[in-house]
């Protein structure tokens, strides 16, 4: 036989646990914008039915239901989507950091315009011609002299700005980096409260949650991987456990490990520079875990000390590549190739300029009918090494600069070699250096055409970055559409599941009355015959 309250127990565990179910949609609801939740459900599971196998079993025609109760409230979420986007998500950050830093550069070089460097040199050759034609007249030689002196502060005004976007990058890669190691932290937090709970049956559904969002943006920086470690105990089985994060390449293959997960531990990100210059190049990274110890910047654990993490693709990555990183002692990156670029196109063109402008004659070398010192039209403001920072020194020479005679416009000819004021021939040898074919690093050009395959590459690569973003941008932002999905809350569903719950708890509510009817019955009613 089974008990006489059977069915009061069965209705009061359905009640019980229809209401956990609506406490649970009512928790959905409360956070249906709340950045990183993730929906959840109660999972329902019938109770042991009675009577158990057992010896003493009751002979009765089969086993009796007990009725229903709230095995778990999980997450309804899909971790293979979750393992796309991080993957995505990397390339997207990557992607975007190259075109910002590459469109920024373009406002910079500002081409082609009336205020761009090819523009500013067309009218210093311009008036060179001009010269020629009119080599005795000052004011063809001040718009020489003020043409000379907007070629070098264009130049000046370039080189300045591209190391200015270059300080502003670096310290967006110490901010990224604090950033990197705030998220690491508190995921590691995090780690430490999940094992805490999990082991005792618990189901830290909101921790996983923060946890998944500051992984989300961890992803962005940098390509990531995640491993499980089981929390042991009573843990459930949907327990998701405290997670051990690497650094990853962009193949997938693990670079180091930035959380463990089973020693509850993180490591701390710091950038160096190869020196105290605002623009010095990165030249590694050093990894340390958290309760390992600093010696003058040094971590006494085997830190990782290079530039593997560039392997990663991510928000990191693109940061230095294009502020410039040390490699193999070379210096790279956008912005250090750009500046490289410029200083040799200026050397490699002041030098030819200045050799045509020594060998002709000034008007006061016409006047004492000798030549006399060499004068340079161009000069830096302080010596050049290896050519480096060319462009933010260009200057015209002090003798340009405070006397129009100095400007070599004539060319000696006849026997004994002399010019005459009325020649114009050198100014236009001057003119004629924009054609010249130079060596530029290897490769013989003039120099329009190789400013202007500078601009084309820069145009190209800038074109190809904001194709990449948009391609890596749609695909993140479609795996997140079919994550959300599957875990975003749905209040029109949501509003089913309540009148769905609503009906069941009052269904159990009114078998509840009708076996208290019965047993009213049974108590009152039975038994009174003959009274």
């Amino acid at each position: 036989m089974t008990s006489t309250f059977h069915g009061l127990e069965t209705a009061r565990r359905a009640m019980t646990t229809q209401q956990t179910a609506l406490y649970t949609t009512g928790h959905n609801i409360a956070n249906a914008n709340t950045q990183g939740y993730t929906r959840q459900r109660v999972n329902f599971s019938a109770t042991e039915p009675m009577p158990p196998a057992s010896l003493n079993a009751p002979r009765i025609p089969g086993q009796i239901g007990t009725g229903v109760e709230a095995g778990s409230v999980q997450r309804v979420q899909e971790h293979f989507l979750n393992v796309q986007y991080h993957g995505e998500s990397a390339k997207a950050g990557y992607w975007d950091s190259v075109y910002t830093s590459l469109e920024k550069m373009e406002d910079i070089m500002n081409e082609p315009t009336e205020d761009g460097i090819n523009q500013t040199l067309d009218r210093f050759w311009n008036s060179l011609q001009d010269l020629n034609a009119n080599p005795q007249d000052s004011g063809a030689r001040a718009v020489v002299r003020q043409n000379g002196i907007a070629v070098a502060e264009v130049f000046n005004y370039t080189a300045d700005s591209l190391k200015a976007i270059q300080r502003d990058i670096k310290a967006d890669i110490n901010t990224t980096t604090n950033q990197v190691n705030s998220l690491l932290q508190q995921i590691n937090e995090i780690n430490k409260q999940v094992s805490s709970m999990e082991p005792h049956g618990y189901l830290p559904n909101d921790l996983y949650d923060e946890r998944d969002r500051l992984i989300d943006e961890l992803s962005a920086i940098a390509n990531i991987q995640i491993e499980k470690e089981p929390s042991g105990g009573q843990a459930k089985s949907s327990a998701e456990g405290s997670f051990t994060i690497y650094l990853a390449d962009g193949d997938g293959n693990q670079i180091t490990k930035l959380v463990d997960g089973a020693n509850h531990d993180f490591r701390q990100m710091q950038i160096q520079y190869d020196s105290e210059d605002r623009t010095a190049p990165v030249s590694a990274m050093t990894l340390a875990w958290d309760n390992g110890a600093w010696v003058d910047g040094e971590a006494l654990d085997g830190p990782i000390n290079d530039l593997s993490f560039l392997d990663s693709p991510g928000k990191m990555k693109g940061l230095v590549a294009a502020y410039g990183h040390t490699e193999n002692g070379e210096v790279r990156g956008t912005y250090p190739d750009m500046l490289t670029e410029l200083d040799l196109m200026v050397t490699t063109f002041v030098e030819a300029f200045n050799e045509v402008h020594e060998a002709g004659w000034t008007l006061n070398d016409i006047r004492n009918e000798e030549k006399g010192e060499p004068i340079s039209f161009f000069t830096f403001a302080e010596p050049t090494a290896n050519k480096s920072g060319a462009s933010q020194l260009l200057q015209i020479s002090d003798e340009i600069k405070n006397s129009l005679n100095h400007i070599a416009a004539a060319a000696p000819t006849g026997n004994p070699a002399i010019a005459f004021a009325g020649d114009g021939s050198n100014a236009l040898a001057l003119a004629n250096v924009k054609d010249l074919p130079l060596d530029f690093g290897g490769n013989d050009t003039n120099v329009q055409s190789f400013y202007q395959s500078i601009i084309g590459d820069m145009a190209v690569a800038t074109n190809e970055a904001n194709r990449m973003k948009n391609n890596s941008a749609a695909l993140r932002d479609n795996i997140d559409h079919r994550r959300q999905s599957v875990s975003s809350v749905s209040l029109d569903e949501e509003m089913t599941n309540m009148i769905q719950f609503q009906h069941a708890y009052n269904a159990a509510a009114r078998n509840i009355t009708t076996i208290d009817e019965m047993l009213d019955r049974i108590i009152n009613g039975m038994g009174i015959v003959g009274r």
